[in-house]
Order: structure tokens, then C-alpha cells, then sequence
């Protein structure tokens, strides 16, 4: 799926039913990578502002507000999509 579309259902589904799947694909097109996994927790570092978010699926799914965070932390550092495919 087209990211930039990929990123819009997540704005609009506000976290609900988001698959966990699709919500690493966004972090990684945000700059993010996998750090380290500490039992459930994903822990993902942003290559050049070093700001760490900890991630845990539900289920299939992400958790709405840790996909909440997601989004104010991406506005706060005013990051974009890397690709735009």
C-alpha cells in the first residue's frame, strides 16, 4: 500500500483497528528503526533526533494511543514520509 495513503488511514482511523504491521512500515518511513525488543515492548530510535518511541501490538493490531503518540511526536519534530512510495 502507498504509504502517503497508508499514513492518512491512520490519521483518520485515530489509532482504532490499526494494524500493528502497517504502523512499523509508517515508522520506519518516518526515520525510525528498531533498536532493541524488550519482551513485548518494540523500541524504535529516530536516526537523526535520537527521540525513542516504545511500541507494543495488540493483538494484530497497534494500541490507539501509542499510534496517538506517534503522530503528535512526528508534528512535534515536524518529521515527513522519507518515501514516498
Amino acid at each position: 500500500m502507498n504509504k502517503k495513503k497508508l499514513f492518512k488511514d491512520m490519521i483518520q482511523s485515530r489509532g482504532k483497528n490499526f494494524l500493528f504491521s502497517d504502523f512499523v512500515i509508517l515508522l520506519e518511513a518516518f526515520g525510525f528503526r528498531l533498536d532493541r525488543i524488550n519482551g513485548s515492548h518494540h523500541i524504535y530510535i529516530h536516526k537523526q533526533s535520537g527521540r525513542l518511541i516504545s511500541v507494543q501490538c495488540d493483538g494484530k493490531d497497534a494500541k490507539p494511543y501509542q499510534v496517538k503518540q506517534f503522530i503528535i511526536l512526528i508534528e512535534r519534530l515536524n518529521l515527513k514520509l522519507e518515501d514516498q512510495s
